[in-house]
């Protein structure tokens, strides 16, 4: 079941031979691919990709690749802010410099599951294991058309699980919603919007007023207040214990309020 919710959360299950191409003009283009799997678009296309896109994840949100297709057709001028915060940052011109990638071969999560208990990495494999994810499950940035944009969309795509380690937020479909709503408001990316405030008309009633009533106000002042995440260097952390980098970052562990509804 778990791996049902990761599915329609945006973790990659599928081919990528989807109909996300489909949706965008197939004309030839003579502009230079940039980085693999880079497909080149016109403004026209661009459109066409983020009008298709948006209309296939309002209907599914499951549709975990239109909702990434929608986030790099719609995210240019919200991309180019967080490059900005990175280069203004020590630590985020470090990591566009050095462009770390999180994946199995390149994180030893062997090594970090005999971690001492306390620490952030012990905390982040523990995650992935106990939502039978790994670090491999995120869709490949194919539609912005700028190299080092492309990596500050990769490396957003593939820190959401330090994200959900870092806030103390397992998976499963409101705390998907709640950790939307902290990426909407430290990146301003309009595909988290779009998770944010439709992401709730799939809980029920009472599961709407409890992430109202006390998951929102939370997740946005811890938002604002902490570290942007897009100038962590969280490969650097693993061996430091979390409630200090927690700290360290302003950010607090969320209410003790349970859902009631259960969501696949």
């Amino acid at each position: 079941m778990i791996a049902n919710v990761a599915s329609g959360l945006g973790y990659q299950h599928e081919s990528h031979q989807d109909d996300a191409e489909s949706s965008i003009n197939q004309e030839t283009d003579t502009r230079k691919v940039l980085y693999n799997q880079h497909i080149p678009t016109t403004n026209f296309q661009r459109a066409a990709l983020a009008f298709g896109s948006a209309f296939a994840a309002l209907n599914d949100p499951r549709r975990h690749v239109m909702v990434a297709d929608l986030g790099e057709a719609t995210g240019q001028f919200a991309l180019e802010r967080l490059r900005s915060k990175m280069n203004a940052d020590p630590s985020g011109r470090q990591i566009l410099r050095e462009r770390p990638r999180i994946h199995s071969s390149v994180v030893n999560l062997d090594k970090l599951r005999n971690f001492p208990e306390d620490s952030f990495g012990k905390a982040y494999v523990q995650f992935l294991d106990t939502n039978e994810i790994t670090p491999d499950s995120r869709m490949p940035v194919r539609f912005v058309d700028d190299e080092e944009l492309a990596y500050v969309m990769t490396r957003y795509r593939e820190i959401h699980d330090f994200v959900h380690t870092l806030l103390g937020l397992s998976i499963s479909v409101p705390n998907e919603i709640i950790v939307k709503w902290f990426e909407m408001i430290q990146t301003g990316l309009p595909m988290c919007m779009l998770g944010s405030f439709f992401g709730p008309l799939k809980l029920s009633l009472g599961d709407n007023f409890i992430l109202t009533r006390y998951y929102i106000p939370w997740v946005v002042n811890t938002a604002r207040k902490a570290k942007s995440v897009m100038n962590v260097y969280f490969e650097k952390q693993f061996d430091r214990p979390i409630e200090t980098l927690r700290q360290e970052l302003n950010i607090t562990i969320p209410p003790n309020v349970p859902f009631e509804g259960k969501y696949i």
